[in-house]
């Protein structure tokens, strides 16, 4: 790691929303060292915070209170139909002690020129995780305004790392390209098993089996990936002998022109992605 381990420590931090993403980054950041007490959230539903009361030990409330304005940190982790009443109530403790909160979106489809113009010209970086966060294997696409210094940065880094691994990027464009591969990444993973699953039916196999070859099938290559240095088409040819089974299933699929109709459903997502963050911009 190329920063200092201990850097979320001695940080305070304010969870606008207490759903999956925001119990999963709480979670990691307790993990990673970050003591409970420095955790307030501020989440409507009365037994969504007894429960992050009970089982995180964290502060609790309804809507943001004093607690938010010493918060070195703010992550604004409520649905996108929510985030101006979010803000709203929020406004009034940012900066209120004088301080200067970094603030993490992973609000979907919140552009970061969006943020700047409800919040105010506040420390920004935008985040896009993907719901393999919530048992730590995460993949998040950051991306952040001019302002931010690398020692911001490397907080950033640090709070999504509590749940998985991350990458930079430029600009709310980049971030779109990110949604359209890894935010929306593993629903293409369980669409491709669930094929395998009902091919296996179709071959004799039952539902279980079915489901167990995929999924360790689906482990191992990212694992062989993981361990290589060699291009996805060399691994690929490795397994491909001509005239062979894989052959004669990679040849239907480019039949049919599977690669094709992926990688143009993987536009779709991130032209997708794009349109919401229009669409939330006018709200």
């Amino acid at each position: 790691m190329a920063y200092n381990e201990n850097i979320l420590d001695s940080l305070t931090f304010g969870f606008l929303g207490g759903g999956n993403m925001a119990s999963a980054l709480m979670e990691g950041l307790i993990s990673r060292g970050v003591p409970a007490t420095s955790i307030c959230v501020a989440v409507p539903s009365e037994n969504s915070r007894n429960r992050l009361a009970t089982r995180l030990g964290v502060h609790a409330t309804e809507t943001p209170d004093a607690t938010f304005a010493n918060c070195d940190v703010i992550v604004l982790a409520v649905k996108p139909q929510q985030l101006r009443d979010a803000i709203a109530s929020l406004k009034p403790f940012l900066n209120s002690a004088g301080l200067e909160s970094l603030v993490i979106s992973v609000v979907a489809g919140a552009r970061l020129h969006d943020l700047q113009r409800w919040l105010g010209q506040m420390l920004l970086v935008r985040a896009m995780p993907n719901t393999p966060a919530l048992v730590r294997s995460g993949m998040t696409g950051l991306a952040a305004t001019p302002e931010i210094c690398e020692q911001d940065r490397n907080i950033a880094t640090a709070v999504m790392e509590a749940v998985g691994r991350c990458i930079w990027v430029e600009s709310d464009d980049q971030i779109d390209a990110v949604t359209a591969l890894s935010g929306s990444g593993p629903a293409y993973i369980f669409y491709f098993m669930e094929a395998m699953e009902y091919a296996a039916l179709e071959l004799g196999l039952n539902a279980e089996q079915g489901r167990t070859l995929a999924l360790e099938t689906f482990r191992g290559a990212t694992a062989l990936v993981a361990h290589s240095s060699e291009s996805l088409a060399t691994l690929r040819e490795r397994v491909t002998s001509k005239g062979g089974t894989t052959h004669a299933a990679i040849n239907s699929m480019d039949t049919d022109r599977v690669q094709a109709a992926f990688i143009r459903a993987l536009h779709a997502a991130a032209e997708r992605g794009r349109e919401m963050g229009l669409e939330l911009g006018l709200q």
